[in-house]
């Protein structure tokens, strides 16, 4: 994949994506097809994006084959999209350009100010509020995310302003496809080891990312998160961009007060700013604190960013309310990394006050099961009752040796290993009036919420 250029939007003549019903490549075909580009499309089962795609004007096809590339001069080929997908296959031997869905993106962004988000985890939440809030204030972006909003109707929109606010996925290095004037970095940890092999490796390609800021950009990095904090201080040493920093402590540009839900502000040279979030959790209030400064830059008045905040109501699968039963609120949450579940656990912790907290886990790949056992098990641990489930493969082949037992025999006297078909009825024994379960990981784990909350009804 080659860094140094982005093709032009009108270069890509027309576009052709294999796997148009995901949700990242939905995203990019919905702007396409705004932005004027003859878009086509074809997935394996029918998903209901792709009727609204259809109904945008792209032509979409159910099932793949050769003959649906029709007379496509791009292919855009999700991440799942193996080698062998006749419609990729057709395309390499007619010669066709195939791109990756970032390469895709940052060509449909075109001359726009472009406002990425990066960092280990927190991206689909901050992008979400940095658009939310730009809405909120008058402006109205482009924006590209990669989860669902339910206070924007759709994870991917073409606006009217010359902004474009994207989600940047480190994930497998695409992050540097872009050319953002702003570049918000939340955290930098080591994580998707299976891409990058080394922690190393990881904070060498932030470095290559900020390296891709131009001489008036801006890096808006978070100040409480040592790794990110190490690399504003690197990308200042080199001089090429300004740094805003934004957190909890007193050095930072935009100093955070949290003092928990209902009383958040954000302190600047110009003043002293509350923040009206509907979120709770410190990782949401840094999240609405990058998402300020970002308004800023782009010259929106505080006091206005601030109020806008208010109309975030979160990402799906970011602390997401599935229901309540028998005074029990039952949260869905997609952490899958340490950080993801103690961040998670924590904004459990404060909802339920005195009461107590229920975790059902469901750790996802065998590798960073592996990388991180003892991690989990210590964040799982700020439960009450730990409940952990056999490993999501997803993309992966079992490693020998590598279950879920290796979180298990770090968990306390409140946590064990629970089969699938006994979690819902463990959970429900164990919550009381008052208290929070929280269901969390990226895999089909999400689909417990509601039966918590049938099985508590019942």
């Amino acid at each position: 994949m080659n860094h140094a250029t982005v093709p032009s939007l009108e270069s890509l003549g027309r576009v052709h994506f294999v796997g148009i019903g995901g949700v990242g490549m939905s995203a990019v075909a919905r702007i396409m097809v705004a932005r004027g580009v003859p878009v086509s499309g074809s997935d394996a089962k029918d998903l209901p994006v792709m009727a609204d795609l259809a109904a945008a004007g792209a032509r979409i096809a159910v099932g793949y084959a050769s003959a649906n590339l029709g007379d496509a001069q791009t292919v855009v080929a999700g991440s799942a999209i193996r080698p062998d997908n006749p419609e990729l296959v057709a395309a390499r031997e007619a010669g066709l350009p195939v791109l990756h869905r970032s390469e895709a993106l940052a060509a449909t962004m075109g001359g726009d100010t472009v406002v990425t988000v990066a960092g280990t985890h927190g991206k689909s939440t901050t992008t979400s509020m940095v658009t939310v809030l730009l809405q909120g204030a008058g402006l109205d972006p482009s924006f590209a995310i990669g989860a669902n909003v339910p206070a924007l109707g759709v994870n991917a929109a073409h606006g009217s302003s010359g902004i474009f606010v994207a989600e940047a996925d480190e994930s497998d290095g695409s992050f540097l496809n872009y050319r953002p004037r702003i570049a918000v970095v939340t955290n930098v940890e080591p994580d998707h080891l299976d891409h990058y092999g080394t922690a190393e490796a990881v904070y060498e390609s932030f470095d290559r990312f900020t390296a891709l800021l131009p001489a008036d950009g801006v890096l808006v990095a978070c100040a409480d998160d040592a790794g990110a904090l190490a690399l504003a201080e690197r990308t200042r040493t080199r001089g090429n961009t300004r740094v805003v920093l934004y957190g909890t402590t007193e050095g930072a540009d935009f100093v955070l007060h949290d003092g928990g839900p209902g009383d958040v502000a954000v302190s600047t040279a110009s003043g002293r700013y509350p923040l009206a979030l509907q979120v709770p959790g410190r990782h949401n209030a840094l999240n609405a604190a990058a998402a300020f400064a970002v308004a800023l830059e782009l010259g929106v008045d505080p006091a206005a960013a601030a109020a806008a905040l208010a109309h975030f109501s979160g990402a799906s699968r970011r602390f997401e309310l599935k229901g309540e039963a028998r005074g029990v609120r039952v949260f869905d949450d997609y952490a899958h990394h340490p950080t993801e579940v103690r961040a998670a656990l924590a904004a459990a912790r404060s909802v339920a006050g005195a009461h107590k907290v229920h975790v059902l886990f469901q750790p996802h790949l065998f590798s960073r099961t592996r990388e991180f056992a003892q991690e989990f098990a210590e964040a799982l641990n700020l439960a009450d009752t730990a409940l952990v489930l056999d490993i999501y493969p997803a993309r992966e082949d079992p490693i020998p040796g590598v279950t879920s037992q290796l979180i298990a025999d770090h968990l306390g006297h409140g946590g064990r290993l629970v089969a699938a078909g006994d979690a819902v009825s463990a959970l429900t024994a164990a919550a009381t009036s008052g208290d929070i379960v929280l269901t969390a990981g990226a895999g089909d784990v999400t689909a417990y919420g509601p039966q918590i909350v049938e099985a508590l009804r019942g």
